[in-house]
């Protein structure tokens, strides 16, 4: 079981945590975490492009001019792709780029990311996150009490709406849902701050 520090949002030290060894003190698998970031990142793309082929652009497909004696180049078409105009070569079309992973595979994914992330120390626990007035000032106060330098993730259980009002303009502070955080979320973020109860959301989703 590893044990680790609970800080409040002042930086200041209020206890520890015991965190569950199955889940928290799992083996780095590169691999695993690499096919859970590709498969992330192609299920954000849309796969909305589309532009025209020669056969689909408007106009005749008649040649141009006679094949011989005008001494020009020879064109069959002026929907060819090489005219203004004219249709695009191996144009792209609407496709599906999703990926998937099994449950299983998905699940030691994050657990390993997680867990070389507490083993490099990039990890802070918070007894809790929230605000008392919504005020980006707060945010920013945090922020510097733990003197966080580069990409922050905050992930905690039920974000409310001063939370939101108070993180809405603050540019490399991220917040996320416990129940939705993601092999991504984990290896981006240079800075990690896991709640208390988002630990135990964690462990109550990913416990076998």
């Amino acid at each position: 079981m590893a044990k680790v520090k609970v800080f409040n949002m002042e930086a200041k030290e209020v206890g520890s945590m015991t965190l569950s060894k199955d889940l928290f003190e799992v083996e780095y698998n590169e691999p695993l975490i690499h096919q859970a970031i590709v498969m992330y990142n192609a299920n954000q793309r849309q796969g909305t492009k589309s532009t025209l082929t020669r056969s689909e652009v408007r106009g005749k497909a008649a040649k141009p001019w006679r094949q011989k004696g005008t001494g020009r180049a020879r064109h069959g078409s002026k929907k060819a792709p090489q005219w203004t105009g004219g249709g695009v070569a191996f144009a792209p079309k609407p496709r599906d780029y999703s990926k998937k992973m099994n449950k299983q595979a998905r699940r030691y994914a994050l657990l390993s990311a997680l867990s070389e992330k507490i083993r490099a120390n990039q990890v802070v626990v918070i007894d809790k996150f929230d605000f008392k007035d919504a005020k980006t000032k707060e945010a920013q106060a945090f922020v510097n009490a733990f003197k966080f330098n580069g990409s922050t993730i905050v992930v905690n259980k039920g974000n409310d709406e001063k939370i939101k009002r108070a993180t809405a303009n603050m540019a490399g502070l991220a917040i996320q849902e416990a129940t939705d955080i993601n092999v991504y979320d984990v290896v981006a973020s240079k800075n990690l701050v896991l709640t208390q109860s988002a630990i135990k959301t964690i462990e109550e989703a990913y416990a076998e």
